[in-house]
C-alpha cells in the first residue's frame, strides 16, 4: 500500500472518520475483530486509516459450511488496507446458550490473539443500531440502569468506535472501497430475539411513534450509562465507609442511613459479580435493618448479621 493510496483511503473515509473520534485513543497495535460483515469490514477500514500496526482476526465458529470463504473475505481486505490478517478456529457446539458460547468462545480467541500479538486493544464493530437493540433487548430483560445504558465505548480492554456510525454508514463505506461482505443468515433468523427486535419491534416502534427511535435510544444509553457509573461510585464511597476497619464484614449502620438507591447499590459491589438481582440485595438489606436473621442467596452463600456487622460464609 502505497502513501498515495493511504492518504486516497483517508480522504474517502474522511465523513466517517470525524464522527468516530474513539479512534483516535486506540492503543497500538489494535485487533479488529472481523466476521467479514459490512459493520466489521467498515471498523477494519476505519482503524486501519490511523495506523498501519492493526491486525484482523477472524474466528471460525465451525458453525457454518463457508466460514472458509468469509475468512477469505476478510483477508482480502486486510491485504487492499496493507494489514495483517490471522484467522482463529474455536469448537462451539450446537445446543442451548449457542449466541452466549459462540461469543465467550471468540472473545476468548481474539484476547489470545491480543496477548501473542502485544495488543492491549480489541476493536468491534457495534453501531448505533446495535446499541438501539441492546437497549430493547435490556429493557424486555427487565435491566435496571446498567442494563439501560447498553454498551460502554471502552470497557477494560474492549473499544467500540463505531457507535457514532448507522449500519448505513458502515455499507457505504465498503461500497467506497469495493468491499463485497458477507451476509450471515443467522442475522435474520428469528429464532434470536434480537433479530426480533431489530427486524420488527424496533421498526414497528418507529413507525408508531412516527420517528427515527435509534439515535433517540442512543442518547438514552448514554445519559442513563454515565448516571449509574456515578451513582455507583457514590454508593461503593459511602459503604462500606472508608474507614471500616474489616470491610469484608462491614459495619450496617452507615448502610441503613443511605437512601434506598444507593444503599442497593452499594450491596449489589458488595456482593459481586454477577450482579445480583433485586430480590437477592433487598433481602440483603432485610438483613441488615434487622428484619431477618439471615438469608441464603444462590451461589453466593448465607448472609448474616453478627454484632451490628453483615457476615458472608
Amino acid at each position: 500500500m502505497t502513501l498515495a493510496a493511504d492518504a486516497d483511503r483517508a480522504g474517502v473515509l474522511g465523513p466517517w472518520l470525524e464522527r468516530t473520534p474513539l479512534l483516535a485513543t486506540l492503543p497500538r497495535p489494535t485487533i479488529v475483530a472481523c466476521s467479514g460483515g459490512a459493520d466489521s469490514l467498515a471498523l477494519l477500514a476505519l482503524v486501519a486509516s490511523g495506523s498501519p500496526a492493526t491486525i484482523a482476526v477472524h474466528v471460525d465458529h465451525g458453525l457454518r459450511a463457508n466460514s472458509a470463504a468469509e475468512a477469505d473475505v476478510v483477508r482480502g481486505a486486510a491485504d487492499q488496507l496493507g494489514v495483517a490478517m490471522v484467522g482463529v478456529r474455536v469448537d462451539v457446539a450446537p445446543g442451548a446458550n449457542l449466541e452466549a458460547r459462540a461469543r465467550d468462545a471468540r472473545y476468548q480467541a481474539l484476547r489470545a490473539v491480543a496477548v501473542s500479538r502485544g495488543a492491549h486493544a480489541i476493536a468491534v464493530g457495534h453501531t448505533a443500531d446495535d446499541q438501539a437493540e441492546t437497549v430493547l433487548l435490556n429493557v424486555m430483560r427487565g435491566a435496571a440502569t446498567a442494563g439501560l445504558g447498553g454498551m460502554a465505548p471502552v470497557r477494560d480492554d474492549l473499544y467500540r468506535p463505531m457507535l457514532g456510525l448507522r449500519r448505513v454508514d458502515t455499507e457505504a463505506i465498503c461500497a467506497e472501497l469495493g468491499f463485497d461482505p458477507v451476509h450471515d443468515p443467522s442475522n435474520t433468523d428469528p429464532a434470536y430475539l434480537r433479530n426480533r427486535i431489530r427486524h420488527d419491534l424496533l421498526p414497528a416502534l418507529s413507525a408508531a411513534s412516527a420517528r427515527d427511535l435509534v439515535p433517540l435510544l442512543a442518547r438514552q444509553a448514554d445519559v442513563l450509562r454515565s448516571e449509574h457509573t456515578y451513582l455507583d461510585a457514590l454508593a461503593t464511597a459511602s459503604w462500606p465507609a472508608p474507614d471500616d476497619p474489616s470491610p469484608a464484614t462491614p459495619d450496617v449502620r452507615p448502610l441503613r442511613s443511605l437512601d434506598p438507591v444507593l444503599a442497593r447499590r452499594a450491596v449489589r459491589a458488595w456482593l459481586g459479580s454477577p450482579p445480583a438481582s433485586l430480590d437477592d440485595v433487598d433481602a440483603v438489606l432485610a438483613v441488615a435493618r434487622g428484619e431477618r436473621v439471615a438469608v441464603e442467596l444462590a451461589g453466593r452463600g448465607r448472609i448474616a448479621r453478627s454484632a451490628g456487622r453483615l457476615h458472608r460464609s
